[in-house]
């Protein structure tokens, strides 16, 4: 790899996620995660080595040999210190507010507060356009306290929309202090798409441009969005993977590629 390191936008977003977590976190992964996976692995190979992962909501400080053709089976949580029976006990340890820090959140709608619906498509609950898989836990996560990490690899406007047909998960809601008035806390974070990284302004709690991505401008991130940014000031470059990063990605952590099933092809 020459000076100038060689890097893939997948790598970007793995190394952008893996700066969101610290030695004081825990973490868990959960189905299709492909580029939290990588994010956990990297971060507790550089540093933050102390990070707790329960990979899968099953295997406690996996040390998975690579990551495998799914984020919900055994191999990944190959080497755990022990077993946490998922049905039996995850959901006790996750509710009592006391332990998981932090969860990532891929919506297949995701709006300007930082809902995300995986439900369905459609106005109509009972007669959608498209049924998606559903919570998966995602209601849960978004509504127990827990700090929202968000990724997505399809940063377009039927992503990023205005308004999402349903709330799988709870985000701001309707933005201000909608969230905390019902007593919710926790809430998203952050947004890391294959474009640019954002967050959410503190008072309205829109979702503000932080930095776009190397060869991708301001104007490609407004016109992939659909809904108005809040912008302020001069937007940075996202700060591309190290050398070091961009090595443990092929090299150790997921020399198989697993991570580009999330994107299409």
């Amino acid at each position: 790899m020459s000076a100038q390191t060689q890097y893939t936008v997948d790598e970007l977003m793995i190394s952008a996620l893996a700066r969101e977590l610290s030695d004081d976190d825990q973490v868990c992964n959960g189905a299709a995660s492909f580029i939290p996976v990588c994010a956990f692995s990297l971060a507790r190979a550089t540093h933050a080595p102390k990070l707790v992962w329960l990979a899968g909501a099953v295997g406690l400080d996996a040390r998975p040999r690579r990551v495998p053709a799914s984020t919900l089976e055994a191999p990944l949580w190959h080497r755990s210190s022990m077993y946490m029976p998922q049905l039996e006990d995850f959901w006790s340890y996750a509710l009592n507010g006391r332990w998981l820090t932090k969860f990532c959140v891929r919506g297949a709608q995701i709006d300007r507060y930082g809902n995300a619906n995986n439900s369905v498509i459609g106005k109509d609950y009972n007669a959608p356009k498209v049924r998606l898989p559903g919570s998966a836990g995602l209601g849960d996560m978004g509504s127990i306290g827990k700090r929202l990490l968000y990724w997505t690899t399809t940063h377009n406007p039927r992503t990023l929309v205005e308004r999402v047909d349903f709330v799988t998960c709870a985000g701001w809601l309707g933005g201000g202090s909608e969230r905390s008035d019902l007593g919710l806390q926790g809430g998203p974070e952050i947004v890391i798409t294959n474009l640019a990284v954002l967050d959410f302004e503190p008072e309205s709690k829109r979702m503000r441009l932080c930095s776009v991505h190397p060869g991708v401008s301001v104007e490609d991130v407004v016109a992939a969005t659909g809904f108005e940014l809040v912008i302020e000031g001069e937007i940075p470059q996202t700060a591309p993977p190290s050398e070091q990063e961009v090595r443990l990605i092929r090299e150790e952590i997921d020399p198989d590629g697993a991570r580009m099933r999330e994107f299409g092809g």
